[in-house]
């Protein structure tokens, strides 16, 4: 029986002056699961970078949203529609502000804890019940950043040495997880990627 297709969205902005900021982890870790699966990211449709492969009997497609990050949800409807899936079948991956940096929550539906690309693909899509994992960046105020620092300026800052280096350290465990996910192991998944604090 063929397996039902699934779309992994990694959430950013597009553009040079933002790689590597906190804000655009989901770009960093959807880029580490396109070299994985050796399915390299191109423009096209749907406003997006994208990819589509057959991993272990699975299609894929990854997804990069171009459209910004307040506008992701109309980039994300798109291949769903054209897919014709469910949002159970989306998994978009993010970064979190209210979680110490590099703790990591898969959930499935919830709020979008004020994250407005979350909000504007529930918008689009109408529905909240797909899948999220939340990549914990921290706040001002922590790890050496000052207190005083405007949240939208430290989101859309880099990533300092010692920040990029516990997520390098964290990814093999992400990308074990999200393969859990697509062999469509949510349990399985949720055990090994909240474990993680």
């Amino acid at each position: 029986m063929a397996m039902e297709p699934i779309l992994i969205v990694g959430l950013g902005n597009p553009g040079a002056s933002y790689e590597g900021t906190r804000h655009n982890v989901g770009f960093m870790v959807v880029d580490a699961l396109a070299r994985r699966w050796n399915c390299p990211l191109a423009s096209g449709k749907w406003r997006a970078l994208s990819a589509r492969l057959q991993w272990q009997g699975r299609p894929i497609t990854l997804l990069q949203p171009q459209t910004f990050m307040n506008l992701s949800g109309e980039s994300v409807r798109e291949p769903l529609r054209f897919f014709k899936m469910s949002p159970e079948h989306l998994l978009v991956i993010h970064d979190d502000l209210d979680m110490a940096l590099g703790r990591l929550k898969l959930v499935r539906g919830g709020g979008a804890g004020g994250h407005k690309g979350i909000i504007s693909i529930v918008r689009e899509l109408a529905d909240g019940d797909f899948y999220r994992l939340k990549i914990g960046i921290g706040r001002p105020g922590k790890n050496g950043v000052p207190a005083a620092m405007p949240v939208e300026r430290f989101v859309l800052a880099p990533f300092l040495s010692e920040e990029r280096d516990l997520l390098d350290e964290r990814l093999a465990g992400i990308i074990a997880g999200i393969e859990d996910w697509a062999r469509g192991l949510p349990d399985k998944a949720m055990n090994r990627l909240n474990a993680v604090k």
